[in-house]
This record gives structure tokens, C-alpha cells and sequence, in this order.
């Protein structure tokens, strides 16, 4: 494990993450059981950025060994996800104040290790985040191995979890991941799709736009 600290940065997609990798400099690359880390600098600040692709498993796989082998002070995932409130619009951005699985019952949550229903983001990095804009929303974001692309999934997940503000495939798996290692983490959504039946001409026509405007939230706040 490194002996200093540092940030670390996660994306499910490289058209996410590059936005981050093309402002490192001193960049080293390492590859571990197959995963790319990449360490670097930004603003005189330490990074480790990692491009972990879709799904929970690889979420955890690229959290877990980017704790286990850099010791980030903390995690932050910038990336793209689908809204879920009425009121959500694609390029809004959302940062979870709290994340939970919709694919997994809330009963095994609770009863299982790490015996949590839902997973409490960095109150620190959420007011340091949120103050880069000021209409950036704050709640509940719900993850699970799916793109929402149904108006009648839509609509079971919102029944089942009316507080959501923002559907994705990674972000609770990263704040389990941090929670049980005691590492403060932050999840940063830019809204590229409704999670309706629109979503997948939606998701292509705002994807590049909505992971560059989270991109850019992050890269504003290494600055501080």
C-alpha cells in the first residue's frame, strides 16, 4: 500500500474517466489481476484514476484493490446514470447523500454482512462537491446490474423506492466497498437518460455531455 495519501477517482466508462486522465500529469500505469490503475497529479494534488467498467462486481473488484494497493484518503465516482424523480432532467447533476441496491431485497441487506440497507456518502465531500454548483441535486441513488430502459420498470423502481433521484450500475457497490474499509467516498451522477423507454437515443445523444459536466464538478473540486 502507498504511504501517503491521495485521491482516488473511479468511472464505469473511458468516455467518463479520460475527462479526468487528460488533466494528470507524471501519469504511471499498473496493472493488477488485470485492472489498470493509473497514478498521476492534478492541481499538485496525488490521483489514482481507474476506469472499472459496468456492473456491481466490477465496481468492488477495482474499489477494493484501489484501497488495497494506493490507501486513497478518499474515493469519489463521477459518471453517467439514469433520473428517476419527476423533476430530474437530462444534464442535472445528483450526488448521493445515501446509496442502496434495488436488485437486492432490503431484508438480506439488512440481515447480511455489512448488515446496511443503505450506504451514507462523506457529509465533507458532499458540501465540498455540491459547492461547485449550485443546482446540483442531493439524495437517494439507487444502483443495481441493469440499464433502465422501460417506463414500466421506471415505474415499479419508483414505487419501490419513491425517494430516488438517479438509477446506475456501480455506486453502491463502491460505497459498500469504502464502508466497510472506513474510506469516505462521494458519488457524482450527470443525468445522460430518463430510464424510460426514451433512454438508450437519450443515453447516446447526452452520455459524452452529461460525463463531461461531472468530470468537470470533480476537477473543480481537486482544485480546493
Amino acid at each position: 500500500m502507498e504511504d501517503h495519501k491521495l485521491t482516488g477517482i473511479l468511472s464505469a466508462l473511458e468516455v467518463e474517466s479520460n475527462i479526468i486522465l487528460d488533466e494528470m500529469s507524471d501519469c504511471e500505469q499498473n496493472t493488477i489481476a488485470g485492472m489498470t490503475f493509473t497514478k498521476g497529479r492534478i492541481y499538485e494534488k496525488d490521483i489514482v484514476l481507474a476506469t472499472c467498467g459496468v456492473s456491481k462486481v466490477n465496481a468492488a473488484l477495482f474499489t477494493q484493490i484501489m484501497i488495497d494497493h494506493y490507501g486513497p484518503e478518499r474515493i469519489i465516482f463521477t459518471g453517467v446514470a439514469g433520473g428517476m424523480d419527476d423533476s430530474i432532467k437530462q444534464m442535472d447533476l445528483i450526488i448521493a447523500d445515501e446509496l442502496t441496491f434495488y436488485d437486492v431485497s432490503p431484508k438480506q441487506l439488512e440481515l447480511c454482512f455489512p448488515y446496511k440497507v443503505r450506504f451514507e456518502a462523506d457529509p465533507k465531500l458532499i458540501e465540498l462537491i455540491s459547492s461547485k454548483d449550485p443546482d446540483i441535486r442531493k439524495g437517494l441513488i439507487i444502483t443495481g446490474d441493469q440499464f433502465i430502459t422501460k417506463g414500466e420498470l421506471k415505474n415499479d423502481l419508483k414505487n419501490r423506492f419513491p425517494d430516488a433521484l438517479a438509477v446506475e450500475m456501480e455506486g453502491c457497490s463502491v460505497a459498500q466497498a469504502c464502508f466497510v474499509n472506513g474510506v469516505p467516498f462521494a458519488v457524482l451522477r450527470g443525468i445522460s437518460d430518463l430510464a424510460d423507454d426514451g433512454a438508450t437515443d437519450s443515453y447516446q445523444e447526452f452520455e459524452k455531455l452529461a460525463a463531461e459536466k461531472s468530470a468537470g464538478i470533480i476537477l473543480e473540486t481537486l482544485k480546493r
